[in-house]
């Protein structure tokens, strides 16, 4: 059952309709790849480093009877690496997803924002702020996944697919 929940949880956060635009205008193109650039550079060095912040803890927890200083060094760096590679080739795809969801007259206006000074600070600042608002909600993670499960499991008995 826990399993199906899973999947459930999965399948649905993935696999559910966009709203996205099917085919968007070359200006919107154009528009979603100079976002992109003006998002890429401080915001994506600030995820990584999120990122790795937020993981490499707990690898290193699970690791650190089992290796050395140097070992977990290298380790990390192999840890680091990998995420870079990893929001590196996502970052090709941004500016495609950003023109499917968004018209190029919506992309100019958020270029004219992030230009701003407001904008300019968000983005400093969105990456610590999406990694306070991820340490709140790793703590309700279990719970949340306990108390799912067991609904699930009631309403799978409830319809006759009990354990």
């Amino acid at each position: 059952m826990k399993r199906v929940a899973a999947a459930f949880i999965i399948l649905t956060a993935f696999a559910g309709p966009s709203a996205a635009q099917t085919t968007p205008t070359p200006d919107a193109i154009a528009a979603a790849q100079e976002l992109a650039a003006i998002m890429n550079d401080e915001s994506i060095t600030q995820i990584r480093t999120a990122i790795t912040a937020q993981i490499w803890t707990n690898v290193e927890r699970q690791l650190a009877s089992r290796a050395d200083a140097a070992t977990l060094a290298e380790m990390r760096r192999e840890f680091e690496r990998s995420v870079a590679d990893l929001t590196g080739d996502v970052m090709k795809n941004v500016p495609a997803v950003y023109a499917r969801h968004f018209s190029a007259q919506e992309l100019h206006d958020m270029i004219a924002f992030y230009k701003s000074p407001t904008g300019a600070r968000s983005l400093k600042e969105m990456p610590a702020v999406l990694v306070d608002v991820s340490q709140e909600i790793a703590p309700r993670m279990q719970s949340m996944q306990t108390d799912l499960n067991a609904r699930i499991d009631a309403i799978m008995r409830t319809h006759g697919y009990g354990k």
